[in-house]
């Protein structure tokens, strides 16, 4: 089973893209963020003729998330997806960002945590309680599942190896040390970074600024994550960052991200 994360940046525009490429990688559950676009908008009968159910929670312009399954390897394997949680639990938050679903044995977790803006700005603070919430929540979560998969744009690139040019990147948002921290509580749930799980080459990123042909060359970060449990891990059998889609034309500033498991 091929499972696949990726912030599109606006379904709207890169609907056809996120469709060829689902044709193209044979991907079998895809979590998108950044949908930008209302529930009532959202084009659930294009998705469901191309073979895929889909379950979203949107918002006009920002945020938003969706997990696409596709029908003949998923929902007619597991049934439609169902326990689906919209909101972190003891947290009034009208941003869509999270999308907790169950597909048979599995529960997965898409998630688009906040970007933080600046270390001194209060989206900073509203970041570091939302991964408080996500950590206490996924706790929860992992007390009754232990098929779990928590997946999206994290907003955080984990270590220096995951940063272009980590002295430039210091003391900026998605490498604080808080931030940082934030995410290694949430690997002490006993999660794993299914990329990390594999040999991988330097300098692989997730996430390249439109600005200053970032792409072109490279400047980029590994924010984009597939975090497992350790009974998916170990049925873990690859993982990898599709670069293909970003340099299609008006491409999302993000790459799609993919763990094979064999479950």
């Amino acid at each position: 089973m091929k499972i696949a994360s990726w912030n599109v940046n606006s379904l709207r525009v890169r609907l056809p893209q996120v469709l060829d490429w689902l044709n193209t990688a044979k991907v079998d559950v895809l979590g998108l963020q950044e949908t930008k676009m209302q529930d009532a908008d959202f084009p659930v009968d294009d998705i469901n003729a191309a073979g895929f159910d889909v379950v979203y929670s949107g918002q006009k312009t920002y945020n938003g998330v969706a997990l696409l399954a596709r029908r003949d390897t998923v929902t007619r394997r597991f049934g439609a997806p169902h326990s689906i949680v919209t909101d972190l639990p003891d947290f009034d938050d009208p941003q869509r960002r999270v999308l907790i679903v169950t597909l048979g044995e599995l529960r997965i977790a898409n998630v688009y945590i906040p970007n933080g803006a600046s270390p001194e700005s209060d989206k900073f603070i509203y970041k570091l309680n939302w991964l408080e919430k996500l950590h206490q929540h996924i706790g929860q979560e992992l007390s009754t599942h232990d098929k779990l998969v928590l997946m999206g744009d994290f907003n955080i690139a984990p270590a220096d190896e995951d940063v272009h040019d980590p002295a430039a990147w210091e003391g900026h948002v998605l490498v604080s040390p808080p931030e940082r921290e934030a995410y290694a509580n949430l690997l002490a749930l006993g999660l794993h970074d299914t990329f990390r799980e594999f040999d991988q080459e330097p300098a692989l990123f997730s996430w390249w600024d439109y600005r200053a042909a970032g792409f072109r060359r490279n400047r980029g970060v590994r924010i984009d994550l597939i975090l497992a449990t350790e009974t998916m891990t170990r049925q873990l059998v690859g993982s990898h960052i599709d670069k293909v889609p970003r340099g299609w034309e008006r491409p999302s500033d993000h790459a799609p991200i993919v763990a094979e498991f064999t479950f």
